[in-house]
């Protein structure tokens, strides 16, 4: 699939949200879209699964099963679960049978099963979360873009969800998301993207890796120094507290923890808010 010159604005005049994005994605590729918080992302997932036309460029050689899981599901609605993908599958051509089967498969391996009886309307934030990533799934994609995906998963969910992108790979297609979480670092040989300001880079290409950097910052300010670096589209790969033992006999010394677990007397870092994407429709080429 190709993206080629892609650029998108909602109406004539506004600025850009995506400004001549170039770029390839071979089957058998995993993609992590990664920017500061309304840089874009989510247009452009839209755009790949196209959902969103383009105001100029195209997409080209677009896989045929697309899956998509939007950042925002809409649960209001008057199903249970079970009626809600009973649909999906109709919608995505499954006859009953197959329908029942792949049901079945999902809920389990989302750990859905005691809630697909229930209306959608009433599920947590995160039950209707996996509602959403099975309803991508229930038709094995050859192409699964995701908004988010491992927001508001339990513990369990949120590790089989690299399992499934890597099914996904493994058998042929490709898989492009974002996760301000940092959960993707469990994908081995997946590609970055990295969206400013309407333009498309690919960091460990053009630059030669990633880096790791240490910042010191005192507990007050933990909290929001890991929110501020989520929103520009870091990973954050820890919080631990530094002790220093004043001895005679040794330099400081510091107590490290586990990464991704906030350190003892150390606030928990919240997770940054996601700013929605922009409304209406993007101007289209004539």
């Amino acid at each position: 699939m190709e993206l080629a010159g892609v650029s998108l604005r909602y109406h004539r005049g506004s600025p850009w949200v995506l400004r001549n994005v170039a770029a390839t994605v071979n089957p058998g590729e995993a993609v992590l879209l990664t920017g500061r918080n309304g840089a874009g992302k989510s247009t452009l997932l839209q755009v790949v699964a196209g959902l969103l036309p383009t105001s100029r460029g195209s997409v080209l050689n677009r896989p045929s099963v697309v899956g998509w899981v939007p950042e925002r599901f809409p649960a209001r609605q008057p199903f249970t679960a079970r009626a809600y993908l009973e649909g999906i599958a109709r919608v995505r051509g499954l006859d009953a049978a197959a329908a029942h089967e792949a049901i079945g498969t999902w809920s389990e391996r989302l750990y859905l099963g005691p809630s697909l009886d229930t209306r959608l309307a009433e599920l947590s934030k995160g039950s209707a979360q996996k509602v959403n990533l099975a309803q991508a799934l229930l038709v094995r994609p050859s192409l699964l873009a995701m908004d988010e995906p491992w927001e508001a998963l339990d513990a369990q969910t949120r590790h089989e969800l690299p399992a499934i992108i890597t099914d996904v790979i493994d058998q042929g297609g490709c898989a492009i998301f974002s996760d301000h979480r940092g959960e993707a670092g469990e994908l081995p040989g997946v590609r970055r993207w990295y969206l400013d300001d309407g333009l498309l880079t690919e960091p460990e290409t053009e630059h030669g890796g990633r880096y790791v950097i240490e910042v010191l910052v005192s507990a007050a300010e933990s909290t929001a120094t890991v929110a501020r670096l989520r929103a520009a589209g870091h990973d954050v790969r820890g919080v631990r507290r530094e002790h220093t033992v004043h001895a005679r006999t040794g330099p400081a010394k510091r107590t490290a923890h586990p990464p991704g677990e906030p350190a003892p007397d150390t606030p928990p870092a919240g997770d940054a808010a996601l700013a929605p994407s922009a409304a209406g429709r993007p101007e289209t080429s004539s």
